[in-house]
């Protein structure tokens, strides 16, 4: 539909400009006669208002210049986070993949961890590893993990019987196995799970900041909570979003080096979580 890529760039951008303008206005004093609220002025106060809470933003990384400390916590607690998640999933989910024995025993232990509300090993976590930043890399990378590992397991028990059995023929190795077979069956998998894995990585990382912490842009969110300035709220959520989708283009364009083999027909995987 849209042959030329500056085209669509254009539409997205009208579509985020239009978002905003829209929640502008109704959220604007006086603009349109509230329909949910008695009073005017509380659509503001629930759900904030673009101009204030762009204008903080502004100030953050421009005026104040405050934020960068408590980002830089944030997103080296996310980094690693994701980095060791992403790690520790893929090599589990090979080892697992491969090892059909193994899997069975490991089954319902597996899935036991996963149905595990991750929230409630922040407290946990928060006593093993203290308040710095290891207690919520350890947070993130509980939920990484499960989203890698289950995508590379089931990547490469879905690998083709047929060119598995032609490949043995030839005399492939097991490691010529692995890195022939296996392991580009399981790509589109792990790529798949990276994106979900990277919003993950910051959700570990603001959760454990919540539960406790004295830097971080979660502890921001926090302290606008605690004194009820959604407009602050709002912000470092914006912050945490941007963030987010710049470190998922960064994952885009490794897929797009790593899987240029693939046809570009072919389509993405459905990430799992359980």
């Amino acid at each position: 539909m849209f042959g030329n890529k500056w085209i669509l760039r254009a539409w997205q951008l009208g579509l985020l400009v239009a978002v905003f303008a829209l929640w502008w206005a109704l959220t604007k004093p006086g603009l349109i006669p509230p329909f949910f609220f008695e009073d005017e002025n509380q659509a503001a106060f629930f759900f904030g208002q673009p101009v204030e809470i762009l204008t903080r933003v502004w100030n953050w990384f421009v005026v104040d210049r405050d934020i960068y400390g408590h980002l830089a916590v944030t997103l080296w607690e996310t980094v690693l986070a994701f980095a060791i998640g992403t790690g520790s999933g893929l090599l589990v989910g090979l080892w697992l993949g491969l090892s059909p024995r193994a899997a069975a025993v490991a089954d319902p232990f597996i899935k036991g961890l996963n149905s595990c509300p991750r929230v409630i090993l922040a407290p946990i976590f928060a006593v093993w590893f203290g308040l710095g930043p290891a207690s919520k890399v350890a947070l993130g990378v509980t939920i990484v993990f499960f989203i890698v590992f289950f995508n590379v397991f089931q990547g490469i028990r879905e690998v083709n019987p047929n060119v598995l059995n032609s490949v043995r023929m030839l005399g492939a190795s097991r490691r010529q196995l692995l890195a022939s077979v296996y392991l580009p069956s399981a790509m589109s998998w792990v790529f798949s799970s990276l994106h979900s894995s990277v919003g993950m990585a910051f959700v570990g990382a603001v959760i454990g900041e919540y539960l406790g912490s004295a830097k971080g842009v979660g502890y921001l969110i926090l302290q606008a909570e605690g004194t009820f300035d959604i407009d602050t709220v709002m912000a470092g959520i914006l912050v945490l979003t941007v963030f987010a989708v710049i470190l998922d283009w960064f994952v885009s364009l490794a897929e797009g080096r790593l899987m240029r083999w693939q046809p570009k027909s072919v389509s993405s995987r459905t990430v799992r979580t359980m």
